[in-house]
């Protein structure tokens, strides 16, 4: 029985070692398998990982582009608004300096003068200023009698009572006003009732 035992052993290790190597290779098969797919599927996403990264690419730039125009059309509005301040700056404090002689020009037409073509001359003088100031988009502000005070075109240098005229109406007008756009260049001096 002894002898019968090693022959035993020896077919039940080859047997032993006949699945083992079976088993082996069905291991390394389905490996080798798993390793192709991976290759597979690794090729596949290399080409999808390309085509994202055009993508991304593209959507970078893209994003780039988007801000850089935006920023341009800002700087654009930024600029044309801080030209319109500045030329209307300019233009008030030009009319500041100017309205003197305006005011000068309505008081020499206020007096009462013998010589009519004197009188004339500085009329013309007058309405060729004001012409001036129309084309330069300057609006003459004036406070007739009767009209009501705004505060916000009228200054108010002086207050009666009198109870045949409105509540806050305005008597007289001493000095003209002066508007350019929207920027009051100067108030209208007026004398208000009630």
């Amino acid at each position: 029985m002894e002898e019968e035992r090693p022959q035993m052993e020896t077919k039940d290790s080859v047997e032993q070692e006949t699945v083992q190597q079976e088993a082996e290779t069905a291991a390394a098969e389905q490996a080798e398998k798993a390793a192709e797919a991976a290759e597979a599927e690794q090729a596949e996403k290399k080409e999808l990982t390309a085509e994202e990264k055009l993508q991304k690419q593209f959507d970078e730039l893209n994003d780039r582009y988007m801000r850089m125009a935006a920023e341009y059309d800002n700087f654009r509005k930024r600029v044309v608004k801080e030209r319109d301040m500045i030329r209307s700056e300019a233009t008030g404090k030009a009319l500041t300096a100017i309205l003197p002689i305006y005011d000068n020009l309505e008081r020499a037409l206020a007096q009462e003068t013998a010589d009519t073509e004197y009188k004339k001359g500085v009329e013309m003088t007058a309405r060729q200023f004001e012409s001036a100031l129309e084309s330069l988009g300057v609006e003459i502000i004036t406070a007739e009698p009767g009209s009501a005070f705004d505060p916000t075109v009228h200054n108010a240098v002086m207050h009666i009572e009198d109870e045949d005229l409105g509540e806050n109406s305005i008597v007289e007008c001493f000095q003209k006003g002066f508007r350019h756009g929207d920027k009051i260049i100067r108030t209208a001096m007026v004398k208000v009732a009630n």
